[in-house]
């Protein structure tokens, strides 16, 4: 039976690197080493790990290399409180002792390099890698990787050299079907939401088991301040959203494409088959083929070939863009084959309105009337001036609706938000809007 005095003569010797002491020691009972419980049931090796005595720790494998594969009540290795504690070189003797120990599970269902990743110890983490990455892959109890660990803890500079190495495990899912991207706009973390998507680690947005999307996930729980929202809705924006990909767009694009071709066919048949017709004849001072409005109404057989043409122009530019995806791609390409349709249908109903004026008899000497095809044009054009306004005005509301406790937004921020938000708050309290509870 050691006594309390040996103990604690050992214990002070592990932890303050005492070699002489250890030595000596241990030339009095070579049982020390190995036979002296501390708590947890831990050996004297974990004692110099945790106060990070290297010189301890090689002394202690030289007498006895069994108890580096010792773990603790806690099923806790030496390794594993190595990695925890940041201690590259005692991860090193342990590792030559034991390279087995790497693979091992705690009490939490971690491994070290899973613990070295939580801590931000990442000159461990390298040089674990460097002997294997396949612990790295290991998943956790939840279902997540090392990556979701990463984002969990906040450990940036881990993420990136991890990614670097185990770029597969980026679009690995957790036991809720969430992505790192998930996790991360989950907890506002702004400055690794715009190294995954900025440097094209994430390439598509996915669904959750909740089949919620990250942007859906930020509309629910925003950020304390409005510009942090806008920045993760931005960057978030600029990636694919496979519930838009898959379903709306697609129908989107093809009620487009029909309108835009039937557009396309209107002028085109405008063009070449014109209100009145052709002449049949060659007929001083015209020849055969000639349009007949031309002569009779060249002012506006003018505007009427003028509309025709920018409309079948712009339809043609609506339906590349539709063809080759890139307003899925680009928001700006979203927006000009949005005002390109608007241009091929006001230019069609200008058109409307010359083919109206040329065949309509004109009685009493009173002027024809294009005032329909007139208010036809000024509304779509309306509509589409409005369209993204309103997009933005919808953003604000779901922004305020998902914080209907914050109040800063009517005192800060642009003065364009401050009106919104007094305007959203005044129709909550006329019982317009529907506050979230």
């Amino acid at each position: 039976m050691v006594s309390e005095a040996v103990e604690k003569k050992l214990y002070d010797a592990a932890s303050k690197g005492d070699v002489t002491t250890l030595v000596k020691l241990v030339e009095e009972d070579p049982y020390l080493v190995h036979g002296v419980p501390y708590p947890c049931s831990r050996n004297i090796l974990p004692i110099a790990t945790i106060h990070g005595q290297t010189p301890i720790v090689e002394q202690v494998l030289k007498l006895n290399p069994r108890l580096a594969r010792i773990s603790d009540t806690q099923k806790t290795s030496p390794l594993h409180i190595a990695a925890e504690e940041g201690h590259i070189n005692i991860c090193q003797k342990l590792l030559s002792v034991a390279p087995e120990a790497c693979w091992w599970r705690d009490g939490h269902d971690m491994n070290p390099l899973h613990i070295a990743a939580m801590k931000g110890h990442v000159e461990i983490i390298e040089f674990l890698l460097q002997e294997s990455p396949l612990p790295a892959m290991e998943r956790l109890r939840c279902g997540g990787t090392m990556l979701h660990l990463c984002v969990k803890h906040g450990q940036l500079v881990v993420l990136k050299v991890l990614v670097e190495r185990l770029g597969e495990l980026v679009d690995a899912v957790d036991e809720n079907g969430e992505t790192i991207l998930h996790l991360a706009v989950r907890s506002n973390q702004l400055e690794t939401i715009k190294y995954l998507v900025e440097s094209k680690k994430i390439k598509r947005l996915t669904k959750n088991s909740m089949s919620k999307t990250p942007l859906e996930i930020l509309d629910e729980n925003p950020p304390s301040t409005s510009s942090r929202y806008s920045e993760i809705r931005r960057i978030l924006s600029s990636v694919k959203d496979p519930s838009s990909s898959n379903s709306v767009y697609p129908q989107l694009t093809d009620a487009i494409m029909v309108v835009a071709v039937l557009i396309a066919t209107v002028a085109f048949q405008t063009t070449v088959n014109p209100p009145g017709g052709v002449y049949q004849d060659d007929m001083l001072p015209h020849k055969a083929g000639d349009a007949i409005m031309a002569h009779t109404h060249p002012t506006i057989f003018n505007y009427l070939m003028t509309s025709n043409t920018i409309a079948f122009i712009a339809s043609l530019i609506t339906i590349f863009l539709m063809v080759t995806g890139l307003p899925l791609v680009y928001n700006s390409f979203y927006v000009i084959a949005m005002f390109a349709g608007a241009l091929s249908m006001s230019s069609i109903a200008w058109s409307y309105g010359a083919s109206k004026m040329a065949i309509t008899p004109n009685t009493e000497g009173k002027p024809l009337d294009t005032t329909d095809a007139t208010i036809y044009m000024v509304f779509i054009c309306v509509m589409c001036a409005v369209i993204i306004p309103c997009t933005k005005v919808k953003r604000l509301y779901f922004y305020w609706k998902a914080k209907p406790q914050r109040k800063e937004g009517l005192t800060s921020g642009a003065w364009g938000q401050r009106v919104l938000y007094r305007i959203f708050r005044c129709l909550e309290g006329c019982g317009c809007l529907r506050r979230n509870r």
